[in-house]
């Protein structure tokens, strides 16, 4: 699944051609995804005002000018690719995807000045909602929500205060939207790894100090995948359709058996099964 940095990368992608651009055409050609569109889906998108395209933690949050939002995830494998007059949009640096399967393209957007952006999701995982503007803070998908990974509420004292007495490790706890938003499995394995902190400590024994290097290094690797445009692990792409480099830059996610990269280590990475998802780590320097 999609984790921040890539759903971050394909909000940079859609945000110049539909942030403050007016839908002039949208097609839903089924009506539902994972869930059923919202009644009246089409009408209440056309003719609206994309006044600001944002997100939170793995949602793209379009803001209308109707006192709507449209709210969308990607699921599984949904991905969006960008059409304008002058050609298809490829922002940033990518490595190029075979073009998507016209068969699974499910919604279009169309914009006032020809932009045109094309939702796919063969396994049709993702989903989309319009919620009033005034009240996404107290959905449901919102409302138990913690601080965003980049802001400054997402410090030591946050994780100590959450990590205070627990004995599951840092990787689950990491793991729960309720302590930090948008943190995966993949992103939480290279921040440990990079801190050097076991997956399995219990939690409530990380020293501050520790926690403190955690914080920096989680920050400091969802900035770099961002920059990079993300995992794209199999089928997810960027906007564009297209994939991302940071899958060339793990040091420990999906790297069973090689030599681990941390300076000075000389240790395997290993992987284990913990709560149902792939851990990998060091176990000479991860302690």
């Amino acid at each position: 699944m999609p984790e921040l940095p890539e759903v971050e990368t394909v909000r940079r992608g859609l945000q110049p051609v539909l942030e403050g651009r007016r839908l002039s055409r949208v097609e839903a050609r089924r009506p539902d995804l994972r869930f059923p569109l919202p009644e009246g889906f089409v009408q209440r998108l056309t003719g609206a005002t994309i006044t600001r395209l944002g997100r939170r933690a793995k949602y793209l949050m379009a803001e209308l000018d109707r006192g709507e939002t449209l709210v969308m995830h990607l699921g599984m494998s949904g991905r969006y690719e960008i059409a304008q007059p002058e050609g298809y949009v490829r922002p940033g640096e990518f490595h190029y995807a075979a073009d998507p399967d016209p068969k699974h393209a499910h919604v279009v957007f169309e914009t006032e000045d020809g932009g045109r952006v094309t939702y796919y999701d063969p396994r049709r995982f993702g989903y989309m909602h319009l919620i009033e503007t005034d009240k996404v803070a107290e959905h449901p998908w919102f409302a138990g929500l913690a601080p965003e990974h980049l802001s400054d509420d997402f410090d030591t004292a946050l994780l100590k205060a959450a990590f205070a007495g627990r004995k599951q490790g840092p990787k689950t706890l990491l793991l729960d939207q309720r302590i930090v938003a948008g943190l995966g499995n993949i992103y939480v394995c290279e921040a440990l790894n990079r801190a050097r902190i076991s997956p399995f400590k219990p939690a409530g024994t990380i020293a501050a100090k520790r926690l403190a290097l955690l914080v920096d290094t989680a920050k400091d690797v969802l900035a770099e995948a961002i920059e990079a445009g993300g995992s794209t692990l199999r089928d997810y792409a960027a906007a564009d359709g297209a994939l991302g480099y940071f899958q060339h830059r793990f040091r420990a996610y999906d790297r069973a058996g090689e030599p681990c990269l941390n300076p000075g280590c000389g240790g395997t990475i290993a992987r284990e099964v913990q709560a149902g998802r792939s851990t990998f780590y060091c176990p000479t320097c991860q302690k």
